[in-house]
């Protein structure tokens, strides 16, 4: 704990000397050096905690904070697994951002805030009371509104900033409301009193139901969403993959903190209740990725997708813990925590992908993109393995969590209570349609991006980034590769937290299979290689590569090559990303978020271009927010004549105000 405290001390000084950039020349080296230094130090430590199978706890009082309470701060197992994906998250942006930042107009807007960024998220997992909790969350929430309105001079970083920090203040009204009740009448704040306080049912539920408005707002749980597409593609390719792929993790925890540790005992239907709330997400979120042409806003969407998943293996655990059924609960919880860990790894990935075809195109709109693979091979390898990653294709990280994910829902049906067995079937239909979108959704952002022919000239003219920029994205897309053959490795990291969460680890009850085979004891006989699947695809495409060249013919033939009817080789005739997503928009996402095309055709003879448009909205504006804001608008102007009182009415509002608490006062004791 004291070495997390001294990182996180290392980090605000960092921050102090990237302010003093103006007067102090290699501020950007000592920056981006010190905070690669930093994460990388903090990460290994709790990699060594988690990997020794640590399940202590260590303290530290501060004597800040407020007088009766100071801070206090706490490293557990849960706390260790998510400093890990932060720290490791923060080391490979630090690493990027080096190369990156160079080419921004004002990297002094970046600078000073980064650190503070990181040291804000450190804080607030090791939190261990209330008020730093919360103080810890604001600072998060306003040091990355800081790093969003850094492109400030974009037409839709001002309205990006602004929506962002409309939400981030309501998650944070949410979250003290909830701490507020969970101290219960002695209003002790220290997590410690909150666990040993335990709550009625009722007021359990709302907390947890104000929780999950608080951090599911800043995760981007649909329909408290809205924020985060506009906010990640607004901020600088480095600081966006530390938003999508680290800060909403943070959210989860904050979430898993409540649910798992502070609330005591859970009830079965808060777990179902968060595991429908995770499938509709993650099916709403992949569908709106579909029909993005900007790579950073497809990103984006794409983490509410995978926050969904995350999500639905909560609900799932708590649904099994509640039920007494804790071999079941570690199943589902290992899958959660280890999709929290593949995605913070394969969306660094993707979102340094994105940041390395805009240092060398300038563009963001796939439709101006193609053919990079020739132009940028290392970028490109590195980028498929990412897309292969979220697409949950073996042998990469992201088919282990989801394999473990399904054989969890699979286990439904031992459950008692029928609603459980019918919900368990239709978040399995919902789990599987997700998976798949998202498989066609990044064939559609790879194969438009960087096969083909490039569209602009731009595109054309693309050179590979330089290799710093190349190793932060190389770093991930190895460990995702090394995490799918070899996922016990994780796994193993996880054990501790499903001890502290639900009781129980994964492989106590038996079925460990070795090192080789994946073999929880609840999968009824299921399990998985990942070293044998990587093993049978390099076997059968080196077999594939050594038929080719023995048996085929050397002899150089030419042809046109089928091209769906267009033998014109203009870069036009390929198929363009809106063509690409049109079956499935026309399927799903008309009647959902009334999509429509506009198409204008000139009739024969006429020179001018057709044209086309999509008009697509997000339903959580028009059925939530839109009525929200035309609500505060009318309140505001009906009491808008308050500010015109004389002093006598003031006066007398504020007697009946306190009158009226007095009242309250009296008839709650």
């Amino acid at each position: 704990m004291a070495f997390i405290s001294l990182c996180i001390l290392a980090m605000l000084v960092l921050a102090t000397v990237g302010a003093a950039r103006p007067w102090f020349s290699h501020a950007h080296e000592v920056v981006h050096a010190g905070m690669a230094l930093t994460c990388g130090a903090a990460a290994v430590a709790v990699l060594a905690r988690l990997a020794a199978n640590d399940s202590g706890v260590e303290t530290l009082t501060l004597p800040i904070g407020l007088p009766w309470l100071h801070a206090n701060l706490r490293l557990d197992a849960l706390s260790a697994i998510f400093l890990l994906a932060v720290n490791l998250g923060g080391c490979l942006a630090a690493v990027f951002g080096w190369s990156y930042a160079r080419h921004d107009a004002e990297p002094g807007r970046v600078l000073p805030v980064f650190p503070l960024f990181i040291a804000a998220m450190n804080l607030v997992l090791v939190a261990d009371d209330a008020f730093v909790f919360l103080a810890a969350w604001e600072f998060m929430s306003l040091s990355s509104w800081l790093l969003v309105l850094a492109t400030h001079r974009e037409d839709e970083t001002r309205r990006a900033a602004y929506v962002y920090l409309v939400m981030a203040s309501f998650g944070t009204a949410c979250l003290l409301l909830g701490f507020g009740i969970l101290a219960g009448a002695s209003g002790d704040y220290g997590f410690a009193a909150i666990r040993a306080h335990q709550l009625e049912p009722v007021p359990a539920s709302f907390a947890v139901l104000l929780v999950l408005l608080g951090a599911g707002s800043k995760a981007g749980l649909v329909p408290l969403h809205v924020w985060l597409p506009l906010a990640h593609p607004a901020a600088p390719s480095h600081i966006s993959a530390l938003m999508s792929g680290v800060m909403t993790k943070v959210a989860i925890y904050g979430l898993m903190r409540v649910l798992f540790d502070l609330i005591g005992q859970p009830l079965w239907w808060w777990g179902a209740v968060l595991a429908v709330i995770g499938a509709v997400t993650a099916v709403v979120g992949v569908l709106h990725a579909l029909m993005q042409d900007d790579i950073k806003k497809l990103l984006a969407y794409s983490t509410v997708e995978n926050i969904g998943v995350i999500v639905i293996g909560l609900g799932l655990a708590l649904v099994f813990k509640a039920s007494g059924v804790p071999a079941l609960a570690a199943l589902a919880m290992t899958a959660a925590m280890l999709h929290v860990l593949n995605h913070s790894l394969f969306k660094s990935i993707l979102f340094f992908s994105a940041g390395s075809i805009l240092t060398a195109t300038g563009e963001r709109d796939l439709n101006q993109l193609g053919g990079l693979i020739h132009r940028m091979p290392a970028t490109a390898l590195f980028c498929l393995i990412g897309a292969a990653a979220i697409s949950s294709l073996p042998p990469l990280n992201g088919f282990v969590a989801e394999w473990m994910l399904f054989q969890a829902v699979l286990n439904g049906p031992l459950l008692e209570q029928w609603e459980l067995k019918i919900g368990f079937a239709v978040i399995g239909a919902l789990l599987a349609l997700s998976t798949a979108l998202a498989a066609a959704c990044f064939v559609r952002f790879y194969g438009i991006a960087f096969l083909g022919r490039a569209r602009s000239a731009r595109a054309e003219q693309a050179r590979e980034v330089d290799p710093v920029m190349l190793t932060a994205i190389a770093v991930p897309a190895v460990l995702c590769l090394v995490i799918g053959v070899l996922p016990k490795l994780a796994i193993s990291l996880i054990e501790p937290v499903n001890r502290l969460s639900v009781g129980e680890g994964m492989f106590d009850a038996g079925g460990h299979g070795g090192w080789v085979w994946l073999a929880p004891a609840s999968a009824f006989g299921n399990s998985y290689s990942g070293f044998m699947m990587f093993m049978t695809i390099l076997i059968l495409t080196i077999l594939a590569v050594y038929m080719i060249h023995r048996y085929a013919s050397n002899r150089v033939r030419r042809s046109i090559p089928w091209g769906c009817g267009f033998t014109d080789p203009a870069p036009l005739g390929q198929y363009s990303a809106s063509s690409f997503a049109q079956p499935i928009r026309r399927v799903f996402v008309s009647q959902l978020f009334g999509a429509r095309d506009i198409v204008d055709m000139p009739a024969p003879g006429e020179t001018r271009p057709a044209r086309f448009e999509l008009e697509l909205r997000d339903p959580a504006w028009d059925w939530l927010f839109t009525p929200v804001v035309k609500l505060v608008g009318w309140i505001a102007d009906k009491v808008d004549h308050l500010q015109f009182l004389t002093i006598r009415r003031y006066l007398t509002l504020m007697f009946l105000a306190l009158v009226t608490l007095l009242v309250l006062v009296a008839v709650s004791q």
